[in-house]
Formats: C-alpha cells, structure tokens, sequence
C-alpha cells in the first residue's frame, strides 16, 4: 500500500490506496498543487455569500406593510455631534450606549471620505445603511404600554420587557425615481420617540425644524438613492426575508444577511467534516 495526497477545504489529506492505484493523473507535484487549490477556490465560493450588487434599486417591493408617501428624509450618522437642528449627539443611540464605538468609529458624512457607501477610514461592524423613525417601544428600561398592540409583528418577536422588538427591523425606501434601498432600525427620531401614530398608523409626521421631517437615513442611504437631505421619500417596513441582495448586505453583526451566511458557513464546514473520509493505513 501507499500513501496518497488528496485535496480537502483545508489543505490535504492522506490516504492509503493500493499500489495498482497510487499512479497520479498529474504530471508534477507542481500540477497537483494548483488543481488542489481551484478545487479549494470553488469549495469556499459555494461557502462564501454572493452579493449582488444591482445598478438600479426593485421599484417592486413585496410584503403586507403599506408606504408611507412623501416624508420628509434628513441625514444623520453615527457620531454626529449635536449642533443647530440635531439637538441630540448621535455617539449613542436610543438602544446602543456606545453606538460609535460598537459602529467602529465616525461614519463621516463628507462624500469625499466615503467609498461603495462606507468611509475610507474603517470597515463598520455594523450595517452602514441605518434609519431612524420617531418611536421607541422601550422607556426607562420597560416597554411601553402601547407598543403590546400597535407594532405589527410584537407577538411574533417579543422576548422580555425592556428589550426592543424595532431594532434593526428593515424598511424599503423609495426616491421620486423609483429606486429603492433598504436599512436597518438603528436609532429614534428625529425629534421624538413618541408618535407610533405615524410610525404605524395614518398620521403624517409632527411638525417639526427640519420641515416635518419624519425619518432620518444613514450617509450610505443617501448616497445610494443620490438624494439631499431634506427631499421627500417614501417608506414601508418590510420583512427580513423580502430584502433582496445589494449593498445593504455587506457588512454588520446585526446584518441578517452577515448572520445567516455565517452560520451557513458553520454548518457547511460541520457537513463537510462529518462527510470526510478516515485515514486508513495498512
């Protein structure tokens, strides 16, 4: 018997074939290397996730929530210090104490020190396509009263008081184009935390300094749907498993699409070390 190389995911393997067998299809040990290494290329390629990143936003958007039309859109971002019409400093947000610093850093609204929608200086930890709307369902570490019956999807999701069930929910978002981007819930506003009316009912927003504003998007929305802040847009929650792929998908521990390809990734590599072959030696 001899010992063989055989290629795997993680680099090689040895096996006891019979001597008839051991003759390699491969002229040199220089030609079995780089077929183990395509093979190893495509094995990740089916672990890794594809995104598609599409040059125009869907102006389909599926789900059962209804757009909210024509709302006024201010930008904000994480580390936004307070001064004029931001009255709050955005280091923290409604749900995170140290947002800033669990964000990796300032997201820098200048075009100038931002690349494919996040800024030169860091890879953000969490998705760089964030909003604010101006309710929070948790005061005081307890949830509200009316958060029970007003937020559609409370009993689907509800986990213990006190602890958010808006958090990193998505929205669709629409220009007067028609193109269309998604974010994350990541922070209340603008203004107030208060109106669920609006947020999910028939009321228009409050008036407010900002023209009524009544959501504020992230610097990488903004460049996304190429809009100034302050234009109108039109909004609607949408489910995790309807957003399709495209730069919102990118980045981000609280991303569910960062999520759900990690722990694909897990489980393709338990499959693949349950299904290898034991190194039998005669």
């Amino acid at each position: 018997m001899r010992l063989r190389l055989y290629p795997t995911l993680f680099g090689f393997m040895a096996m006891a074939v019979p001597a008839a067998f051991a003759q390699s299809p491969y002229e040199s040990s220089e030609d079995f290397a780089k077929y183990a290494m395509k093979l190893r290329e495509s094995a990740l390629l089916k672990i890794e996730p594809q995104v598609f990143v599409p040059t125009s936003g869907r102006s389909v958007v599926s789900g059962r929530y209804p757009w909210k039309l024509k709302i006024v859109a201010t930008v904000f971002w994480v580390g936004e210090r307070a001064a004029g019409a931001n009255p709050v400093p955005n280091y923290k947000s409604s749900w995170d104490p140290d947002w800033e610093a669990n964000y990796g850093g300032f997201d820098n609204p200048d075009t100038s020190a931002r690349r494919n929608y996040i800024p030169v200086a860091f890879t953000p930890r969490l998705n760089p396509f964030y909003f604010a709307l101006p309710y929070n369902d948790v005061t005081h570490g307890t949830t509200k009263p009316e958060a029970y019956q007003v937020i559609p999807w409370f009993k689907e999701t509800f986990d213990k008081p006190g602890h958010s069930v808006l958090q990193n929910r998505w929205i669709a978002i629409r220009n007067h184009a028609g193109k269309v981007c998604y974010a994350q819930w990541s922070d209340c506003g603008p203004f107030r935390t208060d109106h669920w009316q609006y947020v999910f009912g028939d009321e228009t927003p409050k008036p407010n300094i900002n023209q009524g504003a009544g959501l504020d998007v992230s610097p990488a929305v903004r460049d996304y749907l190429g809009f100034a802040s302050k234009d109108e847009v039109d909004w609607k929650f949408v489910e995790a498993r309807d957003v399709p792929s495209g730069p919102w998908a990118r980045y981000g521990e609280n991303n569910d699409f960062v999520i759900n390809a990690r722990k694909s990734s897990v489980r393709m590599v338990k499959q693949s070390d349950s299904d290898m072959p034991k190194v039998i030696i005669h």
